[in-house]
């Protein structure tokens, strides 16, 4: 572990085989895994708990005081899972009094210019694409993707195995397996291709497309689709999950298909 040219606190905790670059800032109440490598002009704020074989770019600001004006200097943290890459110029806030966290977890990827605000909960296997600007409170979860340069409203969800395509405002919560696109953002599909790379085979999809036929394609509300779903598609983890999350939906879902 280098200290050369970098700052460490005293009562900071690194794990073996930490890495530490220099020009690094390092707090004190801060928790780093093994193997995990900090480059130089990383600044890593009080609260941060990084994961185990984590790369943590130049420039990068982890677990910084949130932009949040209710904030009293409550001590929250910031968790970052195993294996996750931060790139360039990310910052991610610490928590707030609601959830006291903010949370990344194992094998994500963030790009450069990534903002994570506080209190988002970011699932396994994510991707933000450069320059994604998240405001508080987001929820996005396992494996889903987020084109560059697109900006999400507080309290948003995104669902799991959802690619959203880049440049997108995403105001609206966006369910699990669809791609998402076009202003306002809509339905456009489902992310057939991604999960083909994580095993669904086409029968599992196909009875995806269906469920969602019925909430996007045939000019249903929501409560009359969903009641079609459960009438006419046999029950199944897919189905039922995106059947709770519309259901549990406090800022309503995206748009369906239009042709405008």
């Amino acid at each position: 572990m280098s200290q050369t040219l970098n700052y460490i606190h005293p009562n900071a905790k690194l794990g073996e085989n930490v890495t530490v670059e220099p020009f690094a800032y390092i707090a004190d109440n801060v928790e780093i895994g093994d193997g995990t490598w900090i480059g130089p002009n990383v600044t890593i704020m009080s609260g941060a708990r990084i994961g185990k074989n984590c790369k943590i770019y130049p420039g990068s600001s982890i677990s910084g005081v949130p932009q949040d004006l209710k904030f009293g200097g409550e001590e929250t943290t910031t968790e970052v899972g195993d294996n996750t890459v931060i790139r360039e110029y990310v910052t991610i806030s610490r928590g707030t009094e609601d959830k006291l966290k903010t949370k990344i977890g194992s094998n994500c990827l963030l790009m450069a210019y990534v903002h994570v605000a506080h209190d988002c909960f970011i699932g396994n296997h994510c991707i933000l694409v450069n320059n994604v600007q998240m405001a508080g409170h987001v929820i996005v979860d396992d494996w889903a993707i987020v084109g560059g340069s697109s900006s999400i409203h507080q309290f948003v969800k995104i669902g799991a195995h959802a690619f959203v395509s880049g440049g997108s405002l995403v105001r609206k919560d966006v369910p699990p397996f669809v791609k998402a696109a076009r202003e306002p953002l809509s339905y456009a599909g489902i992310n057939s291709v991604g999960l083909r790379r994580r095993g669904f085979g086409n029968e599992k999809i196909n009875e995806i497309q269906e469920v969602y036929r019925q909430i996007f394609q045939k000019g249903l509300n929501n409560s009359k689709a969903l009641e079609v779903v459960e009438a006419l598609i046999p029950p199944s983890s897919e189905r039922d999950d995106i059947i709770q999350f519309v259901k549990s939906s406090e800022r309503g879902i995206m748009k369906g298909f239009n042709n405008m």
